[in-house]
């Protein structure tokens, strides 16, 4: 996981652009990775802020439990790297050893590895373009055993597929998408709504910008959208919303 500059960076330098096929980003699959996607609608705060494997924040935790961590990735790897969306792909890898891949023109792929500590990626960003020797536990792929891989449920997921439409939408809903991302979370995490809500609010505030979006927006458009996203959220979720 970490983030996907740090990762993708890592494994597209000296990659020519007409030579990079497609960029794989990992997801642990968070909190509810083993959960049955019917018993979602139970989930309780606790539940979606602890991660199997990585030790963070609670927002960002919740993130990973709905992958829309891996949704907010898709997007910034595809204006990073100009990649188009139908070559950028989640997934899942319980291990989180493996924290992105980029497939190249002649079909092989180049993988970073790691543990899952955020201090590599952080680390990286500092001291680019040099490599520090560090004392940290060094990864043994004979301790691991095996590494595992399957594809995300949208049924499970459906931030997922929201990430993947507001970034193909483009102009101001990518950030339309992030705010109301921000605000669910904030209310879950208050416990005003449940988990399930999230993915309602956040679709519902897309679907409302929609006839609104500006495909060249200035940074004061964006603001603005923020600020508007994030009222809108507030304001629905007041309201009942639909099953």
């Amino acid at each position: 996981q970490g983030t996907p500059w740090a990762d993708t960076a890592r494994l597209s330098t000296g990659v020519p652009t007409p030579g990079l096929r497609r960029i794989q980003l990992t997801a642990s699959g968070g909190a509810f990775r083993d959960w049955a996607a019917a018993d979602l609608a139970k989930a309780t705060v606790a539940d979606a802020t602890s991660h199997p494997n990585w030790s963070m924040g609670r927002k960002i935790t919740v993130d990973s439990a709905s992958l829309m961590n891996k949704g907010l990735e898709v997007i910034e790897a595809h204006y990073l790297y100009g990649v188009d969306y139908d070559h950028i792909e989640i997934v899942i890898h319980p291990q989180s050893i493996i924290h992105s891949m980029v497939e190249l023109a002649d079909s092989s792929v180049l993988a970073q590895l790691g543990w899952p500590d955020m201090k590599l990626p952080i680390l990286y960003c500092l001291s680019w373009p040099e490599r520090l020797e560090t004392p940290w536990r060094r990864l043994d792929l004979t301790e691991l055993g095996q590494l595992t891989f399957r594809a995300p449920d949208p049924a499970k997921y459906p931030c997922m597929d929201l990430a993947y439409a507001a970034g193909r939408a483009g102009g101001t809903m990518p950030a339309v998408l992030n705010a109301a991302n921000e605000q669910a979370v904030a209310l879950f995490l208050e416990e005003r709504i449940h988990f399930l809500d999230i993915p309602k609010l956040i679709e519902a505030a897309c679907d409302r910008h929609r006839n609104d979006l500006k495909a060249q927006p200035s940074l004061d458009d964006v603001l603005a959208v923020d600020q508007w996203a994030r009222r809108f959220v507030r304001d629905t979720s007041s309201v009942p919303l639909a099953a």
